[in-house]
């Protein structure tokens, strides 16, 4: 037998033929956001989520949260309450642990967890990246606050503030299967699903009646909504909306028309889940639909249009009849590339437990709602 040779690694002469690419950058750091590990800012610090981090040893005196966070705890001036979702620097008297980073960043524990303070806002010397790791807190669906630089943080997933267009960007979206799907409204229906290689979202159309080039369809862009379309929410709208829509574009198909419902993955406005459910948590304490999201730290709109325009061209429409309450949704379909040459009225009565929210969309959204 000859000499024994020595062990290698699985790796050993695997090279790179090229580094990351942006999208690959960025959905690794939302991946691990979601699974609790830092990631390293180019141009800024390693940040670690405060809700989801693992490393329990984890110090920092410095924490990252957004303006309209900072100002509920009396940390934003004037300038930056007025943007709520800047950025705040944040140092504390006594270093960080993971239950005090989560006592900052989660207004649900303002009463149950007495804050250590006192604190201070400091200055901010990289915006950019610091308003990237927000948005990357966002898109990943956890509360928009970071331990900054800690000790004991563990190895850092690398992140550039440029990589975050990556994930808004709908160019890699495209049609992965379809095929017949009768439903309630109609017998006569077809369903397309999307896929892009940079999101685990899979978003779909419905198409009911038969495409055709002389007649523009009737289009009604819904968000996911769990609790009111699966589970029958009475806080929305949106189980009701959605059954409504098919049944519009079922009756406009019997009309020798046709219509397409884009159902977008994108859970509450574009938060998520969970902090959709924190924030219902802060309305029946008193707060409307858009400060319990600010007090969370989270737009109250956050929805990706240019992938519903990019399923419309995927189809082949290119001019719609949108069903929407919202000009904001015209206006951001029509800077998608998206011609909506009428706006259809979709409301439907109120009741009890929603009426309020529909008038912050009516009052504070501007909302077409009479």
């Amino acid at each position: 037998m000859g000499a024994a040779e020595r062990p290698y690694p699985a790796d050993y002469g695997v090279f790179a033929l090229t580094g990351p690419s942006p999208q690959r950058r960025a959905a690794q750091a939302v991946d691990a956001l979601r699974h609790g590990w830092p990631i390293a800012l180019d141009g800024g610090p390693v940040l670690l989520p405060a809700e989801t981090a693992i490393a329990n040893g984890a110090t920092s005196r410095l924490a990252l949260i957004s303006a309209a966070r900072a100002a509920t705890l009396k940390l934003a001036n004037q300038r930056e309450a007025a943007e709520p979702h800047a950025p705040v620097l944040v140092r504390a008297a006594e270093p960080f642990d993971l239950a005090a980073a989560r006592a900052l960043a989660d207004p649900a524990l303002d009463l149950a967890t007495p804050l250590k303070g006192p604190f201070r806002a400091e200055t901010l010397e990289w915006e950019e990246a610091a308003q990237a790791g927000l948005a990357l807190a966002r898109i990943a669906g956890i509360l928009p606050a970071f331990m900054v630089d800690p000790q004991n943080a563990g190895e850092p997933q690398p992140f550039a503030p440029g990589d975050l267009s990556a994930l808004s960007d709908p160019v890699h979206l495209t049609i992965a299967s379809r095929a017949r799907l009768p439903v309630d409204a109609s017998d006569q229906a077809e369903i397309v699903a999307f896929r892009s290689i940079d999101d685990t979202r899979e978003h779909v159309a419905l198409i009911i009646g038969e495409q055709r080039s002389d007649r523009v369809p009737i289009v009604r862009l819904h968000s996911e909504c769990l609790t009111g379309d699966v589970l029958g929410s009475l806080k929305c709208d949106c189980g009701p909306q959605l059954d409504a829509a098919l049944h519009a574009i079922a009756h406009e198909a019997q009309a020798g028309g046709w219509g397409v419902l884009l159902y977008l993955r994108q859970e509450g406005r574009g938060i998520g889940l969970v902090n959709k459910l924190r924030a219902y948590r802060l309305q029946d304490d008193g707060f409307d639909t858009i400060d319990a999201n600010q007090r969370l730290g989270l737009p109250d709109e956050a929805r990706d249009f240019p992938t519903a325009a990019r399923m419309l061209e995927l189809l082949g429409v290119s001019e719609i009849r949108l069903m929407t309450n919202n000009p904001a949704k015209v206006s951001a379909l029509e800077q998608a590339g998206v011609k909506v040459i009428e706006r259809l009225a979709h409301q439907l009565p109120d009741n009890p437990h929603n009426a309020r929210y529909l008038a912050t969309k009516r009052d504070r959204a501007g909302h077409l709602l009479t």
